[in-house]
C-alpha cells in the first residue's frame, strides 16, 4: 500500500514510471524509508503516521533551503496519507565514512575535513536560519525547556538506570535533576537546537556534508548540538579532534553571533552531560528493552566519555547523586563488555609529596595503586642533589646503580602489567598510578618517568604524567602524554 502510494506520488511528481523500490534501513523512529526508481532518477519516499512531525521536518527544510543549506530538496507530499518525497542523498553518512577511512585512532584528512565543514555550517542552522524560523510547528515542544530536559533526565533514569540495574536514590536523584535544569535553563538559549545533530545524521555526498532528520529541531542553547556531534559515542572522536572542532565551531559561531566565550564553555560540559544521558536512554529503550543488540554497542563508548568528563569536566553547581550515578556507570565493568568495542586506556602517572599527603582520585573511578618510593635510597640527602629533580641525568645515574631500586621497580612493573593487561581485556580506560616520597622531588619522579617510559614502550596506551610537587609540573592539568 506504501509503495503504491508513494509511486503515484512520484509519477505525479516526475511524470516518470517508478520502476524500482527498495527499502532502506531507517531510523529509531516510526518513520518507513523507501528508494524509489525510474528510469533517469531516484527519490526517497517517508511513510510516517505522525503528522506534526511531518510538517516540522518539511517547514524546516523549505526554509533551511532559503538559507542555501546542504539539506534535501522536498519534491512532493501528501500530509493526508502521511507520505512525501524528498531528494535522495545516497547511502553513505559521515559515521559510515569515518568508519572505512579510519586507521586505529587516526581519523583520515578526508574525514576531518568533513567534520570541519559540519561544524562550520552548524552555527549557519543555529543562527542565521533560527532567527526567522517559524517555531511554531515545532515538535513535541517549541523549546529544549524544562519539561524536555525532565523527559531526557528520566528517559535516562528508568530506561538506562533501571535496565541496567544501577542502584540510585530517586529522590536525591530527582533533587538534582531539578538543580542541574535549573542550571541549564540559565544559558542563552534563543537559537535553533537541531537536537539530533551526529554522524549518523550527516549525509556525505561528493565529498560535501548534507543534514537530515532536524524534524525534532526547537529553540534552544548552542551548546547542545555541538556536544551531541563531538561527543557522538561510537564515532569515539579522539580528544584532541574534539578541541580543535569545538574551537572551529566556535569560530564559525562567532562569524554570526557576539557570543561570550567564557559562559559558552562554561554551560558547554552540562550540555555534553544532559546529552550523553539522553543518548543512554536510547540505548537502554532499543537495547535492553526491545531487544535491538546493536544499539549496545554504543555503550561501552558512553562510558568512556563519562569517565572522561568527571576527570576534566567542571560543572558550577553540586550534583552529589548523580554524580555518584556516574561514578557507578564508570565502575561497572559488565556496561564495558557490550560489542566489540576495544578503548584505549589511558593511565595517569603521578608523584607526589607524603608532606602534602597522599593524593585522592576524585576524578576518577577510585582504582589504582599508590607506591611508597621513601623506603630507597635518597639523593636529597646529597649536596649536589640537592636542587635536582629526578628528570635530571646526574640523579637517574644515582638511583639506577641501586639495587633496591632496581627491584623495586622490576616488582611495580610486574604488577602494573598484569593490571593493565587484564583492564584492556574488560574495556576499562582509566588507571592512576601514584608514586610518593618525602619532597616528592627525586624517587617519586624517577619512578613515575620510568614507569611512562615502560609502558610507553611496551603497551598499545595512552599515559598522562604529572608531577605534583614540582614548580612548574611539566604538564599542565588534563595534558597528557601518548605513545601513539
Amino acid at each position: 500500500m506504501f509503495n503504491q502510494a508513494l509511486s503515484v506520488l512520484f509519477q505525479s511528481r516526475f511524470g516518470e514510471r517508478v520502476e524500482r523500490v527498495r527499502p532502506l534501513k531507517g531510523d529509531a523512529s516510526d518513520r518507513k524509508l523507501f528508494r524509489l526508481e525510474s528510469a533517469s532518477r531516484t527519490a526517497v519516499g517517508v511513510v510516517n503516521p505522525d503528522v506534526r512531525e511531518n510538517r516540522a521536518f518539511l517547514e524546516f527544510s523549505r526554509h533551511f533551503r532559503k538559507h542555501g543549506l546542504p539539506v534535501p530538496t522536498i519534491y512532493a507530499e501528501d500530509l493526508d496519507r502521511g507520505i512525501y518525497l524528498e531528494e535522495d542523498l545516497g547511502e553513505m553518512t559521515l559515521f559510515q565514512f569515518l568508519t572505512v577511512n579510519r586507521v586505529k585512532d587516526e581519523l583520515s584528512k578526508g574525514t576531518l575535513d568533513l567534520y570541519r565543514k559540519a561544524v562550520e555550517l552548524l552555527p549557519r542552522f543555529q543562527i542565521e536560519a533560527g532567527r526567522t524560523l517559524c517555531y511554531e510547528v515545532c515538535h513535541p515542544r517549541a523549546s529544549f525547556d524544562k519539561q524536555s530536559m525532565l523527559w531526557d533526565l528520566n528517559y535516562f533514569k528508568y530506561y538506562f538506570l533501571r535496565l541496567a540495574k544501577i542502584p540510585f536514590n530517586e529522590q536525591a536523584l530527582e533533587d538534582d535533576f531539578d538543580r542541574f535544569t535549573k542550571f541549564l535553563l540559565t544559558a542563552e538559549r534563543r537559537f535553533f537546537l537541531y537536537r539530533d545533530f551526529q554522524s549518523r545524521n550527516i549525509m556525505v555526498r561528493d565529498g560535501e556534508p548534507f543534514f537530515i532528520d532536524y524534524q525534532g529541531g526547537r529553540r534552544g542553547a548552542l551548546q547542545y548540538d555541538v556536544a551531541s556531534l563531538l561527543f557522538d559515542a561510537k564515532a569515539d572522536l579522539p580528544v584532541e579532534v574534539r578541541n580543535e572542532l569545538l574551537e572551529h565551531y566556535l569560530e564559525a559561531a562567532l562569524r554570526l553571533e557576539s557570543i561570550d566565550r567564557q559562559a559558552f564553555l562554561t554551560y558547554y560540559p552540562g550540555f555534553v552531560f544532559i546529552r550523553i544521558m539522553q543518548a543512554m536512554g536510547a540505548y537502554g529503550l532499543r537495547g535492553f528493552y526491545e531487544r535491538k543488540h546493536h544499539f549496545l554497542a554504543s555503550i561501552p563508548y558512553a562510558i568512556r566519555n563519562l569517565e572522561y568528563l568527571l576527570r576534566k569536566a567542571e560543572l558550577p553547581v553540586e550534583l552529589p547523586e548523580l554524580t555518584q550515578v556516574f561514578r557507578r556507570l564508570v565502575a561497572s565493568s559488565s556496561l564495558r563488555q557490550f560489542g566489540a568495542a576495544s578503548l584505549t586506556l589511558t593511565v595517569r602517572i603521578q608523584s607526589f609529596s607524603y608532606q602534602d599527603g597522599v593524593p585522592t582520585d576524585e576524578k576518577g573511578h577510585g582504582g589504582g595503586y599508590v607506591f611508597d618510593c621513601r623506603t630507597l635510597p635518597n639523593p636529597g640527602k646529597f649536596k649536589q642533589y640537592a636542587e635536582l629533580t629526578g628528570r635530571d641525568d646526574s640523579v637517574i645515574a644515582f638511583l639506577e646503580n641501586e639495587f633496591a631500586v632496581r627491584e623495586f621497580l622490576n616488582h611495580v612493573f610486574a604488577l602494573i602489567d598484569q593490571t593493565v593487561e587484564n583492564y584492556q581485556t574488560r574495556n576499562f580506560t582509566d588507571l592512576l598510578v601514584a608514586f610518593g616520597c618525602t619532597g616528592g622531588q627525586h624517587r617519586s619522579v624517577y619512578c613515575t618517568e620510568r614507569l611512562a617510559i615502560h609502558l610507553r614502550e611496551k603497551f598499545q596506551v595512552n599515559v598522562e604524567v604529572r608531577h605534583l610537587a614540582l614548580t612548574p609540573s611539566p604538564l599542565p592539568e588534563g595534558e597528557g602524554r601518548s605513545n601513539t
